[in-house]
């Protein structure tokens, strides 16, 4: 059995374990910068097609701001997952909203990886996987060690993955049937005001969770002393061999 998976005592959480995972949150979520990321491309969409009514010079904004963040990313060597990620649901948005010449379109797949994400976190935590743990884990350099020698942890990980998905469905039972009664403006205004409020309660739910959780086991420490203790080990043995 490896040290990843074997039973172990619970530890107890730090002193400092809401500050440890509020930094853990910032990271895995992107921040104030993240949510500026990810709000922008869309209030500009939205902002000049209420002026204008056009698609195409809406969309080719949004898709330019997204660009333009990515490019900020690579000139100041940032990380650059939550700004590829917002260039891909961008893109996907435009693409989309060109092909059908529907400029309410340009929510639809966005729309959609919200349901998607909202299911994923539900049916994974049902199945004893929740979504926040796979997040996470590697974040608190814990890996899965959560599932099997950490239930404390497992069980708030679960808590939070409940609240993420339904706070989630909440949010698609309110856009899509705007998607079919709204105009596009209206849709988009409503999606722009839904972006931030419900991220940051699913965030602030996790963070209360895990605060109150047990500490990580840091999976990567546990490693690298049994290598250490097993390279003692042996350079005794070779020692006791020349003897």
């Amino acid at each position: 059995m490896t040290s990843v998976d074997k039973p172990t005592t619970t530890p107890a959480p730090p002193a400092d374990a809401k500050a440890v995972t509020e930094a853990a949150l910032f990271e895995a979520f992107g921040g104030v910068r993240g949510m500026v990321e990810t709000v922008l491309p869309g209030l500009l969409f939205v902002t000049i097609f209420t002026v204008n009514k056009d698609l195409h010079s809406s969309a080719i904004a949004a898709l330019a701001v997204s660009l333009l963040l990515v490019v900020v990313r690579l000139v100041r060597k940032d990380t650059m997952k939550h700004a590829f990620s917002g260039v891909f649901g961008v893109a996907f948005g435009v693409v989309f909203a060109m092909m059908t010449g529907n400029a309410k379109d340009f929510y639809l797949p966005g729309m959609l990886y919200t349901l998607g994400l909202a299911l994923a976190y539900i049916v994974t935590t049902l199945c004893g996987v929740p979504l926040m743990g796979l997040i996470l884990g590697p974040v608190f350099k814990e890996n899965l060690s959560w599932r099997t020698r950490n239930p404390g942890r497992k069980k708030a990980y679960a808590k939070a993955s409940w609240a993420w998905g339904l706070i989630l469905l909440a949010k698609c039972a309110i856009l899509f049937p705007l998607y079919w009664w709204a105009n596009t403006s209206q849709l988009g205004w409503v999606l722009i005001a839904l972006k931030i409020p419900p991220f940051l309660l699913a965030v602030w739910l996790t963070w209360v969770f895990l605060a109150k959780a047990p500490a990580p086991i840091d999976v990567f420490a546990e490693m690298e002393a049994e290598e250490a203790a097993e390279k003692a080990r042996k350079a005794a043995a070779h020692g006791e061999a020349g003897a």
